[in-house]
């Protein structure tokens, strides 16, 4: 059921900031493109990840994040996976981990793109539902 590879369910432009970055241009991001998690990468490479939790569990002003460094706060031990690894994979680490989203990266670290719980429950909706159902439900709503 959860057979195919991670690249074609990930989402392949994936918003990212640096270490150097602040909170508040990473709080900016998560409100404005409705996300939970960014990747923070040093030219291509993976080097940690922050989420909307990171910055919540601070509880600082909007005008304190201006002045605090993502790599200050980020996660530096993130679980990756490859493109090329099952869904099933996904939905391990999300799961024996407690996550929602997972890096996917090449053999140099380098960010290839992120797979979310979302992406997974969106995945297994489709297969469950024909659209023309969804459709339906949505028209008739």
């Amino acid at each position: 059921m959860m057979n195919e590879l991670v690249h074609a369910h990930m989402t392949k432009d994936v918003v990212t900031l640096q270490p150097n970055s602040t909170l508040g241009e990473a709080r900016d991001i998560l409100i404005g493109k409705h996300i939970h998690h960014i990747p923070i990468v040093e030219g291509k490479k993976l080097v940690g990840m922050v989420t909307s939790w990171d910055i919540f569990k601070l509880g600082k002003s909007v005008e304190e994040y201006k002045s605090i460094k993502v790599g200050d706060v980020m996660t530096r031990r993130v679980a990756t996976l490859d493109p090329d690894q099952h869904l099933g994979a996904v939905a391990d680490v999300l799961t024996r981990h407690l996550f929602h989203a997972v890096p996917i990266v090449n053999d140099d670290n380098e960010l290839l793109g992120i797979i979310t719980s979302t992406d997974i429950i969106r995945y297994e909706h489709s297969k469950e539902y024909p659209e023309n159902l969804e459709k339906f439900v949505i028209e008739n709503m």
